[in-house]
């Protein structure tokens, strides 16, 4: 490049820079009052009708593209929105779909206080989509219905009064599709009712679909725990089939009792009416997001699917949208989407005798809290027969402790005679060392199925007991510590971990568990830190009750027993006791096979070992 070119372009950059700041410079004034925002508002609103201007020229082609020629024409209009409020929540239809736009309970709150509202889609819930036979798909929330016998915006029912949307959408005279929502002042559930008309010129035979997308709106704020118990359940012929949202789509087919989407204390179903006579296939398929905080969001979505042969097709649904009311879901055979833990064994125990027992106590005492400590001694209680033979077991250990201890001290260098001659004692003395460990086990059913009923019973949600528990259906935090395995501590597993502690102390018997004594508390402790107030307060009581029945026996029961007593008592060899001696047996023999091997002698006993010397020798 020459110097001329080179001081052409520098003169040209002189000229743009002071072009630049002599524009700047003679600005005109923003006016007063126009504040940075508004300015920014002003170009967004110039742009955004230079673009509709644009579009206005290609909006009839454009729509015409997506919708085809039987809905287009209703792809335009004014959004109407009726508002009902009943005894129970606040539900907002649309006019686009006839799809119900918000759906806000009066009784329940989010974790941060605000109303629980339970649709997650902002278009709406409880729509149609249909291809056409012009072949376009269609979701019936992005045409405009029309309102029928609505002259109000908003409408108020209690008790058993009703009220009934139409929202109708009429292609031809004589043609339509025709949404009907009917709502009961005191009920969670709405009859949905489906009527098309005379709409097989546009509707495919495949017909169409009532959908329900993205499941159920998050209401706690722990995600992740709430996603644990997030599922879509489909009830088929009486058959339960629990769906995950990481597992790939399924379209089960049959009769269809109900499809649900839940989280933990909410849920949405839709019940087929006539009920069980529905014979149909289910699309079901789900999404998971990860969020902030090491947050996990599940989505589910739904899709009955309603063939259509032309003429007037009417389909009719129960829908029930509100809280996992145990009475409530009964009434219309919802219960088994509520969480008892495992289906066979488990869940019976928790839904047809710990929830009736703890409904009972508190139809007695209204405090969730104290309900929970009464429910512990019925508990305790109802388990008496098997702890008292685990405290027994427990009882004839500590009175043979010290004999076990000598014979270690005995024989601390020899420990096959030190367990032969322990094995004694436990014969001599009718002592099982496993004796506590069957009652224990059987107990283990019962604690699953309290476990899933306390961390999952929505009558224990946001509801306080006293001081710092002012939620028993989240961990109650005591005070933070930021610790990664542990970011708070929680009073009422700091106390359940003391009891733990204190029951170890007077149970453990065996110097060489006595470690054990000192980290199973502390175990426990971080990790029922991370479990609702009312499950520990429930361990803090059961542990107090098995503390005090063990001191008790140890020291006030007049049947206190003591080494005379077991050694005159009748004995019976357990099957514990049984299968020790019988190893202890096989052990002796195959050192005395060992022996002879070494020295060539003959074994004390016959039998194999003999012969297989004697085929050895030849």
């Amino acid at each position: 490049m020459d110097k001329r070119s080179l001081l052409g372009m520098a003169m040209i950059a002189v000229v743009v820079m002071v072009w630049a700041y002599w524009q700047s410079m003679n600005q005109p004034a923003t006016p007063a009052g126009l504040a940075k925002d508004s300015v920014s508002a002003v170009v967004a609103e110039s742009t955004t009708q230079s673009e509709q201007i644009q579009h206005s020229n290609n909006d009839s082609s454009s729509i015409a593209l997506k919708y085809g020629q039987y809905f287009s024409q209703f792809s335009t209009g004014a959004e109407k929105i009726i508002t009902v409020e009943t005894d129970l929540y606040i539900a907002k239809v649309s006019s686009k779909g006839g799809a119900i736009k918000k759906w806000t309970l009066k009784n329940y709150k989010k974790w941060d206080q605000v109303p629980s509202q339970l649709i997650n889609d902002k278009k709406g819930e409880l729509y149609l989509t249909f291809r056409t036979t012009d072949n376009k798909k269609i979701d019936t929330r992005d045409l405009y219905f029309q309102f029928d016998n609505t002259e109000k915006d908003y409408y108020k029912i209690s008790g058993k009064s009703e009220l009934s949307l139409k929202a109708k959408l009429e292609t031809e005279p004589g043609k339509s599709i025709v949404k009907t929502i009917k709502f009961v002042g005191n009920d969670y559930a709405i009859d949905a009712g489906v009527q098309v008309s005379n709409m097989s010129d546009a509707i495919t035979n495949r017909g169409y679909d009532l959908v329900w997308s993205d499941g159920i709106k998050y209401q706690e704020k722990n995600s992740a725990d709430e996603s644990t118990d997030a599922m879509a359940v489909i009830s088929m012929g009486g058959e339960i089939e629990e769906f995950e949202a990481e597992n790939d789509p399924i379209s089960p087919a049959g009769i269809i009792d109900y499809a649900a989407i839940k989280t933990k204390y909410f849920g949405m179903a839709i019940i087929p009416q006539p009920w069980q006579k529905f014979d149909g296939t289910i699309d079901v398929d789900g999404s998971v997001k990860k969020v902030k905080n090491d947050g996990l969001v599940e989505k589910y979505n739904l899709a009955i699917r309603l063939p259509y042969d032309g003429g007037s097709q009417s389909n009719n649904f129960k829908v029930y949208i509100g809280p996992l009311e145990y009475d409530r879901l009964k009434e219309y055979g919802l219960t088994d989407i509520m969480s008892f833990g495992f289906r066979f064994g488990i869940r019976q125990i928790g839904e047809y005798l710990m929830l009736p027992l703890l409904n009972m106590i508190h139809g007695f005492i209204p405090n969730y809290g104290i309900a929970l400590i009464i429910f512990s001694i019925f508990i305790k209680l109802l388990l008496y027969p098997l702890s008292i033979k685990q405290m027994q077991s427990v009882q004839k250990m500590q009175v043979l402790a010290p004999e076990i201890n000598k014979v270690r001290e005995k024989y601390a260098d020899d420990n096959t005679k030190q367990q032969q001659e322990i094995m004694k004692l436990y014969s001599e003395y009718g002592a099982n060392p496993a004796g506590g460990c069957l009652p224990m086990l059987l107990q283990m059913p019962i604690l699953f199925a309290l476990w899933q009923l306390l961390r999952s019973q929505i009558d224990l949600r946001q509801t306080d007991f006293i001081w710092w528990i002012t939620d028993l259906s989240v961990p109650d935090k005591l005070f933070y510590i930021g610790l990664p395995f542990m970011p708070i501590v929680s009073g009422l597993a700091l106390a359940m971990g003391v009891t733990m502690f204190v029951q170890q102390k007077i149970t453990v018997t065996d110097p060489r568990q006595k470690s054990m004594v000192y980290m199973m508390p502390i175990m426990f402790t971080i990790m029922f830190s991370h479990l609702p107030a009312g499950l520990n307060l429930y361990y803090f009581m059961f542990n107090l009750l098995s503390i005090a029945q063990q001191t008790w026996m140890n020291k006030y029961s007049k049947k206190r027993v003591t080494l005379e007593d077991l050694k005159k008592a009748p004995k019976k060899e357990g099957w514990f006791a049984k299968k020790m001696r019988e190893a202890q047996e096989l052990q002796e023999m195959q050192k005395s096979g060992q022996l002879q091997r070494q020295t060539g002698m003959p074994t004390p006993k016959g039998g194999q070992k003999t012969k297989y010397l004697r085929k050895k020798k030849k």
